[in-house]
């Protein structure tokens, strides 16, 4: 039963998934959804509510699905249609909804299952993949790469997170460089760590370039 079901969200996600540019394709969940298993392996976690949770997280976006957002219709109905649990139901529901980085509103998860999936997710946005990814969305959003004249600004509400037009630069200071101390797991936090270091490092180089210094 299990493998039917995530072999089944497995090709859900990929159809739901196919044209999207933005850094949160097919390969995102699917990373994610390894991740997440992986952590979650580490922390004793009801595993088949972390792996439908993590590949179901993106499928009602609000950057993606602002429609379904609110209700998590797709992932209600996929849930549905494969005989989960109402119960179990808003328990995935519920974690997909504390996932998301929203600034100083963001939540960290009631459950160590809501905790290894949200700390997947993040750690996805760290580290190489973090950086290629950051540049995807923003070219995708025709952000400006960078303007020393745009300063970042931290420490944002939901709203204003959500509704500023900022830098793919500043992206990282805005987001990325607190995501190392909003991790849960200890897991999550060891590559947080390593992921950090690296984006920093490319920072640097990044900067340094961009003023002629190398």
């Amino acid at each position: 039963m299990n493998e039917t079901i995530i072999n089944d969200a497995l090709k859900f996600v990929r159809d739901a998934f196919n044209d999207d540019y933005s850094g949160h394709d097919y390969f995102h969940t699917l990373r994610v959804y390894k991740m997440a298993t992986r952590i979650a392996e580490q922390e004793n976690a009801n595993l088949i509510i972390v792996q439908l949770a993590a590949l179901l997280h993106d499928v009602d976006d609000i950057k993606l699905s602002p429609k379904t957002y609110e209700n998590k219709d797709k992932a209600v109905d996929f849930l549905k249609k494969h005989g989960i649990s109402k119960e179990m139901i808003k328990t995935i529901c519920n974690i997909i909804g504390e996932v998301s980085f929203r600034g100083t509103d963001s939540v960290s998860p009631e459950t160590i299952e809501g905790k290894c999936v949200q700390d997947a997710d993040r750690l996805d946005a760290m580290g190489a993949i973090g950086i290629a990814r950051t540049f995807a969305y923003g070219g995708n959003h025709n952000r400006v790469l960078y303007d020393p004249d745009i300063k970042p600004i931290v420490n944002m509400n939901a709203d204003k997170y959500q509704s500023r037009v900022s830098t793919t630069i500043n992206h990282f200071y805005e987001k990325l460089f607190q995501l190392k101390d909003l991790m849960n797991t200890e897991h999550g936090k060891k590559i947080a760590e390593q992921r950090e270091d690296y984006m920093r490092a490319y920072i640097s180089e990044f900067l340094d370039e961009w003023d002629g210094i190398r």
